[in-house]
């Protein structure tokens, strides 16, 4: 076996491992953010281990230096405490429930997971950690269809571009606006079909004492990108959908902006301290951008023949 082989093998062996033989709650200063940008410091692949982080509060980056993927926290310790968002890649698995232990949490307690949407990069480890937790697995409709099938639908601009994924069983389908609860921990799930048809963000409130609090919203990418020879200009409902979500990206409640890739965000940089971490107009200016780069793509297909 390899050597990198051999430690993800590793990594998802503690994983598995009961609480009782996983070491002590870490010191709350000992996984900053600032320590998780040093080590991805020119990584940004979806497998490059990356250590766990305190954003702020109850939520926890545990993802890669490529890919996020966040741990909310309740009070309530034990089982059905906790809310995982994302999953990664499925090479991603390991490090994901080997990170949710470095934190000093015990992957056993997350109840439920939510995903931002249904690509491989993102939902692909989702079963292997779904069957190390026991968690139960919410969806708005459209993500859930994809999550169970496997695959994202033949109408996703990158469907030919994008690898299937172990089919998952979505426990609760969800309405827009419907919230999700473990503990003392409530996510919110928001509709915005920009990047993926199931694309989902999700916003929540983190305090680090009693009027300390921080709104943090994991806001769905909002790139328009797409595989061979698909136009979005002839495809209006994409359109439409594209151009109703991005102004609910803009409203997220939103002191913290949070995306699925880190750099979309800039949000290694944010948390090295070169650029402000906490800011109120984030999700506007992340919407205004996508919106800009969206008109840009259809002018573009216009002036090409089909």
């Amino acid at each position: 076996m390899k050597p990198s082989l051999k430690a993800a093998a590793l990594s998802f062996a503690l994983a598995l491992l009961p609480a009782a033989a996983h070491a002590a709650r870490p010191a709350a200063d000992q996984f900053t953010p600032a320590a998780l940008a040093k080590a991805c410091a020119g990584k940004d692949g979806w497998t490059d281990p990356a250590p766990p982080a305190r954003v702020y509060g109850n939520t926890w980056y545990v993802g890669t230096c490529g890919i996020t993927v966040i741990l909310i926290t309740s009070q309530n310790e034990g089982r059905g405490s906790h809310i995982l968002i994302d999953g990664g890649p499925a090479a991603a698995a390991p490090l994901v429930l080997a990170n949710i232990r470095r934190a000093g949490f015990n992957p056993r307690d997350v109840h439920w997971i939510v995903a931002t949407h249904e690509h491989d990069d993102h939902a692909g480890a989702l079963a292997t950690i779904q069957r190390a937790t026991g968690a139960l697995l919410a969806a708005l409709p459209a993500q859930k269809t994809a999550l169970e099938a496997g695959h994202a639908s033949a109408q996703d601009p990158q469907a030919a571009g994008l690898k299937p994924i172990s089919p998952l069983k979505v426990t609760r389908t969800l309405a827009d606006g419907g919230k999700v609860v473990a503990g003392t921990v409530i996510v919110t799930a928001h509709a915005t079909p920009v990047h993926a048809l199931g694309s989902t963000s999700w916003t929540w409130q983190s305090c680090v004492a009693p009027g300390q609090c921080r709104t943090i919203a994991y806001a769905d990418s909002a790139s328009t990108i797409s595989e061979g020879d698909y136009r979005f200009s002839d495809h209006a409902d994409r359109i439409r959908a594209i151009r109703g979500a991005l102004p609910k990206i803009a409203k997220l409640p939103c002191d913290i902006l949070i995306t699925p890739h880190p750099s979309q965000s800039d949000l290694m940089e944010r948390f090295a301290g070169d650029k402000p971490l906490v800011d109120p107009g984030a999700c506007r200016a992340y919407a205004d951008a996508a919106r800009v780069r969206l008109e840009a793509r259809l002018a573009k297909e216009e002036q090409k023949p089909r």
